[in-house]
């Protein structure tokens, strides 16, 4: 009698660590195969959703049958997920249910204009480049500009977090609330004693920032040299100027690295070799250290700069013609031994 109990007592434990483990493993343990990230788009199917999981589990059985008992096919939040080592079915389940997704990281660099930074940050995005482009287009029109390069002065140059899922107005909406940020009471008193509107100093800055190569070391004494030139009526002369012009008339499909006596005469607007005055808009999204050093520009006399081959990144400034020839020569030198082109 003793024995049967005590079998019957064994079969039980057994069977209730059998389903005592297949529970503990479809609710609560890890079925983590591998970590990443999965990206569920809005309209996604049931299906969709399940093979787009699957690489990254252990037990596709398991996470099927809670998926299904919450309708995540029907209640799922669509964006990207990160799938973490030690994550059970129900996290995973509930994750996406609430719309707990991972931020991207976005690089907004010193883009020579706007297309180009959507076809990268659109990469990141759900939005395909095409339709991003068409939505910037209308935000720019509606405020009364001509396509979205215009609303280059908008971006800063700097590292933003965003959601896969942000849609091209919430990604424009977050850098104008940070542009109008920018522009404090004080920082608007600076650009009225400045004399220069707020275009031209957005194309100072581009400059300064392209001639710094956005370092802030120099960028104050860059950009007071550079004011210098336009009161006194002469032409800035800047090579990144050219530089950019050249590459716009080539819808920026060639690159320069040294700028020659063909270039000088490229028949553009933002050519400050071949027109006086500030360009008409940046040559480059900014970061906001360049715009203060416009703002705050260093009063100094110098009118020329020139690379300094000595100190890489920095430049030699003067306010004499023979002292710049000389430097102009050195730089010229360098340029050649190191067979630039």
């Amino acid at each position: 009698m003793k024995k049967t109990i005590l079998i019957i007592f064994v079969i039980i434990i057994a069977i209730l660590g059998f389903f005592g483990i297949r529970f503990y493993n479809k609710y609560l343990g890890n079925n983590i195969e591998k970590e990443g990230f999965v990206l569920i788009p809005h309209n996604a199917k049931p299906q969709q959703i399940l093979d787009s999981i699957s690489p990254f589990i252990k037990n596709k059985d398991y996470f099927t049958s809670i998926a299904e008992d919450k309708n995540l096919g029907k209640n799922y939040k669509p964006g990207r997920y990160e799938l973490k080592p030690g994550m059970n079915n129900r996290e995973i389940v509930n994750m996406i249910l609430a719309g707990n997704q991972t931020p991207n990281s976005f690089r907004i660099k010193d883009f020579d204009d706007v297309y180009q930074m959507v076809g990268r940050v659109s990469k990141k995005t759900e939005t395909d480049s095409a339709k991003f482009v068409k939505k910037l287009d209308e935000i720019a029109i509606n405020k009364g500009y001509k396509n979205a390069e215009d609303l280059k002065k908008y971006f800063f140059n700097n590292t933003y977090d965003f959601f896969w899922t942000v849609t091209p107005k919430e990604f424009f909406d977050k850098f104008e609330n940070d542009y109008k940020d920018f522009w404090t009471a004080e920082r608007i008193e600076k650009e009225k004693q400045s004399g220069l509107t707020r275009d031209q100093i957005y194309a100072l800055a581009s400059i300064v920032y392209k001639e710094s190569g956005g370092k802030p070391d120099e960028q104050r004494t860059i950009a007071g040299l550079y004011i210098n030139r336009y009161k006194k009526g002469m032409k800035l002369q800047s090579d990144p100027t050219v530089i950019y012009a050249v590459n716009k008339a080539s819808n920026f499909t060639q690159q320069i690295k040294r700028v020659y006596y063909k270039y000088l005469k490229e028949p553009s607007p933002y050519n400050t070799y071949a027109n006086k005055g500030i360009p008409p808009g940046p040559i480059c999204i900014v970061d906001k250290n360049s715009l203060d050093a416009v703002l705050e520009a260093e009063n100094n006399n110098y009118i020329f700069m020139c690379a300094d081959p000595a100190r890489f990144g920095y430049h030699k400034f003067t306010d004499n013609d023979a002292e710049h020839a000389k430097n102009a020569k050195a730089y010229q030198d360098w340029l050649n031994s190191k067979q630039i082109k």
